[in-house]
This record gives structure tokens, C-alpha cells and sequence, in this order.
């Protein structure tokens, strides 16, 4: 399975995790990765165990960005 296809059967279920605001396909460290875009980092003590994003998906790396709140303009 590629990426992309990989990053489409999970997004729902990341989408759907404390401060999750994106999705994406990005690189860490020279290798293909499924990004995740939260409002703030949260170490994994402070989040309960199903909000807990997953260090790798389907043999994917996850890179998680803090990327803050999107408002429009």
C-alpha cells in the first residue's frame, strides 16, 4: 500500500484525536511521512490513551507538526 493510501484509511480516526487539525504527506528525515498537524504538542502523559497519535502507521513514519490555531482572515 502506498502513502497516500495509507494516509486516506487512517485519516478519519487521526483527524479525530485531541488537537489534530490536518493531515498530510511530508518527509522526516529524507523519508516519506504521514504528517500531522496539531494546535500543541502534548507530551503522552498528559493525553488520554486513545489520543495518542501512533509513531508509525502501516510502515509509515508519523511527523507531527505544532502548527498553532487556523483562523480565517
Amino acid at each position: 500500500m502506498n502513502i497516500g493510501e495509507v494516509m486516506e484509511m487512517h485519516r478519519d480516526n487521526l483527524m479525530s484525536l485531541t488537537n489534530v487539525i490536518g493531515v498530510g504527506i511530508g518527509e522526516k528525515d529524507g523519508t516519506p511521512a504521514i504528517k500531522v498537524f496539531v494546535t500543541k504538542k502534548m507530551p503522552e502523559i498528559a493525553l488520554l490513551p486513545q489520543d495518542i497519535i501512533p509513531k508509525v502507521l502501516d510502515g509509515y513514519e508519523i511527523d507531527v507538526d505544532e502548527i498553532g490555531s487556523i483562523r480565517a482572515q
